[in-house]
């Protein structure tokens, strides 16, 4: 029988956690001698208590490392019960939202979409807008950990090719992580200081800075108002860029950087194929307004330069109506959207590494077929690919474009237009939080949408954030039996 203690104590530990956190916008509504207060002390006080009370339950059963399977469940428990306990400061406190609303915030904030379904964020109090920016924050966090220690071991999508440059656990899932753990979030607190930093020179509010430095390092999208960045137009664009670009690169980069050796930076096929994908695409957009267009060279420069890279890194921002540029716009910024950021950083969708392994499996079956004699090896970075490798990405492509194909439907089947269904689909199961479509143009949220919608909606951001695979592996019976 699977032992669910070892994952009862992690859980525990991280609502624990999540619970300490809610005491910081707590302290803000405080100190502001706003009443929002209350509702965060009494949600902390919920959620330690039932943390504590299940890590101490499942203490008994603690172990060093854990199996595959409990990995598996362990990394869907954390992204499907934390947002139970983060909805409950919206709806115990403003904006009272019912539990679905609630829930569709939290899940788009800890898996870094960046959707919302709550319009008035102007007037929402400070520790509201803190805690949607802390979500987005920690599961910035909690997703790059995951690329980097659960899903190589767990050999979802393609993601075993990783083991052996990153953190090789040995078929186990826990063994090393304090040590990976303090270097990614040295390296993460780093960066999110940085992203602070800048945001303050380029003219923000300190809240604004903090709130949208960590949407920005988680590619979250969470900001602090109605007008996304369009309330920061100008300096804050480029700065906005620079670390959304920065955000959807391998973390595992960085940590080696960081060690001395930026060899493996500098050379790595994905990050070189990334930068040249977006330098395209941001070319393209921005010449198309250029020659369609009157507007002045330097802000559809700069417009299209933060549009695209936000939508190309998941990360949600807005500061343009990208669907008023027109069709060609619309149609790169949906490819990029599908493309998504660097595998092993906090971006989500299919990922550039997935989609090259695509391109060169592809060339060699082509190869195969003229010549089927001839041996044509799948190699990636200098580094033959193992076959399990291709196969899992096989798998892993193959069911991101069937379940986006079948979450669509299931929009279209509850009365959603096709344009809203397509792009809500779209933007959630690539954890992309950038919305389109007449039921997106009234509010530019989610609101609208049916509840039905909003819970394949949600269905969407996990299974696009948890890589598919680990929800479809859960839902076997084989999985539970002995």
């Amino acid at each position: 029988m699977l032992d669910l203690r070892p994952v009862g104590y992690v859980l525990g530990l991280l609502l624990v956690a999540l619970g300490g956190l809610m005491l910081a916008p707590m302290a803000l509504d405080l100190a502001r001698h706003d009443t929002n207060w209350h509702a965060f002390l009494e949600t902390a006080i919920q959620t330690m208590l039932t943390g504590a009370v299940l890590a101490l339950s499942c203490q008994s059963g603690l172990t060093r490392s854990l199996s595959l399977r409990q990995g598996f469940l362990l990394t869907a428990a954390i992204w499907v019960v934390a947002p139970v306990f983060g909805a409950l400061p919206f709806m115990e406190g403003a904006p009272h939202a019912n539990f679905t609303d609630a829930y569709f915030e939290a899940v788009s904030g800890i898996t870094t979409t960046g959707s919302s379904v709550f319009t008035g964020l102007d007037s929402l109090p400070m520790g509201v807008l803190l805690w949607r920016g802390l979500l987005n924050w920690l599961g910035g966090l909690g997703i790059a950990f995951v690329a980097m220690i659960f899903l190589p071991v767990m050999r979802v999508g393609g993601m075993q090719f990783f083991r052996a440059e990153g953190f090789d656990t040995l078929g186990k899932v826990l063994p090393r992580a304090p040590d990976i753990a303090r270097m990614l979030l040295a390296l993460y607190v780093g960066l999110t200081f940085l992203a602070v930093l800048s945001y303050l020179a380029a003219g923000m509010t300190p809240l604004d800075a903090v709130v949208n430095a960590f949407a920005t390092i988680s590619t979250g999208g969470f900001s602090t108002s109605d007008a996304s960045f369009g309330k920061y137009s100008g300096p804050a664009e480029y700065v906005g860029a620079l670390f959304m670009i920065l955000a959807s690169l391998p973390y595992i980069r960085f940590v080696q950087l960081a060690a001395g050796n930026a060899r493996p930076l500098l050379s790595d096929p994905q990050v070189h194929a990334y930068l040249r994908w977006l330098a395209v695409a941001v070319g393209m957009v921005a010449a198309y307004r250029l020659v369609t267009g009157e507007e002045a060279t330097e802000p559809v420069l700069r417009q299209s330069l933060f549009n695209i890279v936000s939508i190309f890194s998941g990360t949600g921002f807005g500061s343009a109506d990208v669907a008023g540029w027109g069709p060609f716009p619309v149609v790169v910024a949906f490819l990029v959207g599908m493309i998504g950021g660097c595998t092993s950083s906090s971006s989500a969708s299919i990922s550039v590494f997935r989609w090259q392994l695509t391109f060169l499996e592809l060339r060699a079956q082509i190869v195969r077929l003229h010549a089927p004699s001839r041996m044509q090896a799948v190699k990636y970075d200098g580094r033959p690919v193992d076959r399990d490798v291709l196969d899992a990405l096989v798998l892993y492509v193959g069911g991101y474009i069937l379940t986006l194909g079948v979450l669509i439907i299931a929009m279209d089947m509850i009365g959603v237009d096709a344009e809203s269904a397509t792009f809500a689909v779209w933007t959630s199961i690539g954890n992309i939080g950038f919305g389109f479509g007449p039921l997106v143009v009234r509010t530019g949220t989610m609101t609208d949408f049916p509840d039905a919608g909003k819970w394949i909606m949600v269905l969407a951001m996990l299974m696009g954030r948890l890589g598919l695979l680990t929800i479809f592996v859960l839902l076997m019976p084989r999985f539970w039996r002995w």
